[in-house]
């Protein structure tokens, strides 16, 4: 077997700083996804563990766990005594990181539905650690990741309001992010790194930027013209302005 990659690499260019994605079917018809990075290729499936294995025959190590955590129940009527080791957490911590390199391709590819799917996926494995982890450190290992797994969740909302041309939802929707982040931070004792955190900063200037592109509405407009009609003291244009304003107030 050759082996050698090299004419893989060289038909495709490593752009840094860049995020360099493709999306295509596979020779077993499913979809995977390639990853351009500096050293080479990374491929995941678009569907399922990003690996396409199927850890004790379960879809993730995740469902696997769940699995156990059911006989137990099943066994002793409630959580009682289940822990997941050191071990349990490392693996479900490196498993998580593969669906993090999915959801970063996939936000760049546009398929914010599935990078909803598998942020919450992630989500659920962060909540099932600081639950059941024997150390809570264990579980901070994978809870500070959650400002940024958040982020981009936040920015895949508002981009499919978007999409939908709805900018009121969309702002609406990072604002509602903002305010979860910052909780996060508050109800992990380190309101301290609210004014440091680089995803509050993004989001913060995003919608930033959608506000300045959100389209006026009528009122706004409105509001707008009776301001440069009254700069430019035009008091009859102001007063059909104010005239058009209270019919559309009181409709």
């Amino acid at each position: 077997m050759n082996f050698d990659i090299s004419h893989l690499l060289d038909a495709w260019d490593y752009q840094a700083g860049q995020i360099v994605v493709r999306k295509f079917k596979g020779k077993d018809g499913k979809e995977k996804i390639q990853l351009r990075v500096d050293l080479g290729i990374l491929q995941m499936n678009l569907v399922g563990r990003p690996d396409g294995k199927q850890p004790c025959g379960h879809e993730s190590l995740l469902e696997h766990f769940e699995s156990r955590l059911a006989k137990h129940r099943a066994v002793h009527d409630n959580d009682e005594g289940f822990k997941l080791t050191p071990e349990d957490c490392a693996k479900l911590q490196q498993e998580a990181i593969q669906y993090h390199h999915r959801y970063i391709c996939l936000f760049q590819l546009k398929e914010f539905d599935a990078v909803l799917r598998d942020t919450q996926r992630n989500i659920k494995v962060f909540d099932f650690v600081e639950k059941f982890a024997e150390h809570p450190e264990l579980a901070w290992a994978l809870q500070q990741l959650r400002p940024q797994l958040l982020m981009m969740q936040i920015r895949a909302l508002g981009s499919k309001k978007l999409e939908a041309e709805d900018f009121e939802g969309a702002i609406a929707s990072v604002e509602e992010g903002l305010e979860e982040i910052r909780a996060f931070y508050r109800e992990h004792g380190r309101s301290d790194l609210i004014e440091q955190s680089g995803e509050i900063h993004s989001l913060e200037g995003w919608i930033q930027e959608l506000r300045t592109a959100r389209p006026l509405s009528e009122k706004e407009k409105l509001e707008h013209a009776l301001q440069d009609a009254v700069r430019r003291e035009d008091y009859e244009k102001a007063a059909a302005v104010r005239d058009a304003l209270r019919s559309l107030e009181k409709r």
